[in-house]
């Protein structure tokens, strides 16, 4: 069907196109004679008149019969360029479909092949590009899924095991019903964590953005967190402030930000060690820093920092460890606020997270 309605659209243009000529040629060809027949007439007398009206006639059917016999090579050529057009068109309709049901499969791992420079070839080139996202989505879907299930599993065991303890009488009922409260807050905080990241990822995140002195946000995470640093006997400084500073910020994800960077270096800080909060003006943004003397992220874990359930040290448990989203949730809060996000480390000397958010 398609080579059809090629074939007939192209003998029709084809056709036109005749059509046109020999009424160009009927309207100037004539004309074009008759200037040169004047000039003849004057030269060969009476005998003109007859040579001009035979000439004229012979002109006509001349170009009668060259149209009449161009009209099967017309319909040749156009017969040839639509099966051209019609074989390249179903090809690339034939990949696509191909490629369709492939996706509608699940097999995202199937591409195009691109032939030409032409639209068709960017038509494949778009709909490879639109099956590596889906194929990316699909693998974060599937890590998101394993990595959920691996961070509930560990608190599920510990009810379970905390649960039949309290039946069999091993621990007291204070004793596990403690235990219990710890895991069951740490499934909620976890839960939560997963419930802002699919907000953060859909640019769903609702905040309330107003002027915040930097400097009394840095005291109240200097307040927040000052007893859990004495505890593991990491001191945590606060690097002189420029005067007067201010953001534009939601001040509650600000002390998100700030709260899990500093758990976060805490975390990976050993005892003697020391994490020091700094700010520093830049054109139109401050520049927040978190400098800890810890371990420091090896290289080769310094691309994946920011994935979500990623930990650059898989041997820490989940309660030493983290769940593995606090960097991710870190990272698009600032984002939505207007920031950015880096970190620069060294194994063995420390790391230092930084951000940037706009200036009040």
């Amino acid at each position: 069907m398609m080579f059809v309605r090629l074939f007939i659209t192209h003998w029709l243009v084809a056709l036109v196109a005749l059509v046109a000529l020999l009424a160009f040629a009927e309207w100037l060809a004539p004309r074009f004679y008759r200037s040169h027949l004047e000039q003849m007439m004057t030269l060969m007398g009476s005998q003109s008149l007859e040579l001009r009206s035979d000439l004229e006639r012979g002109l006509r059917s001349t170009l009668t019969t060259a149209w009449l016999a161009s009209l099967p090579l017309a319909g040749l050529l156009a017969g040839l360029m639509a099966w051209l057009a019609s074989r390249r068109i179903s090809q690339s309709v034939r990949q696509l479909a191909q490629g369709s049901r492939a996706i509608a499969l699940g097999q995202y791992q199937n591409r195009l092949k691109v032939q030409g420079d032409d639209e068709l070839a960017s038509l494949a080139q778009d709909f490879n590009r639109m099956t590596e996202a889906l194929e990316k989505v699909e693998q974060h879907r599937t890590e998101l899924l394993s990595s959920v299930a691996h961070e509930l599993r560990t608190p599920l065991s510990a009810l379970q095991g905390y649960s039949e303890a309290l039946a069999d009488g091993v621990l007291p009922p204070e004793q596990a019903a403690a235990h219990i409260e710890r895991e069951v807050r740490a499934m909620g905080r976890l839960i939560d964590d997963l419930a802002l990241v699919s907000r953060i990822e859909a640019q769903a995140v609702e905040l309330h953005p107003q002027v915040v002195a930097v400097e009394a946000a840095f005291q109240e995470a200097l307040e927040r967190y000052a007893t859990a640093f004495e505890a593991c006997g990491v001191a945590l400084k606060l690097n002189p402030l420029p005067s007067s500073v201010a953001l534009w910020a939601d001040p509650l994800r600000l002390q998100q930000v700030l709260s899990n960077l500093l758990s976060n270096a805490l975390r990976y800080t050993p005892a003697g060690g020391e994490v020091v909060l700094s700010a520093s003006l830049q054109s139109h943004h401050v520049r927040i820093c978190v400098c800890d003397t810890g371990v420091g992220i090896p290289l080769e874990h310094q691309p994946r920092i920011f994935e979500r359930f990623y930990r650059a040290d898989p041997a820490r448990s989940r309660h030493t460890g983290g769940s593995g989203v606090g960097l991710t949730i870190a990272k698009g809060l600032v984002e939505a606020m207007g920031g950015q996000m880096g970190f620069e480390s060294e194994v063995g000397k420390g790391s230092c997270f930084w951000f940037t958010l706009p200036r009040a």
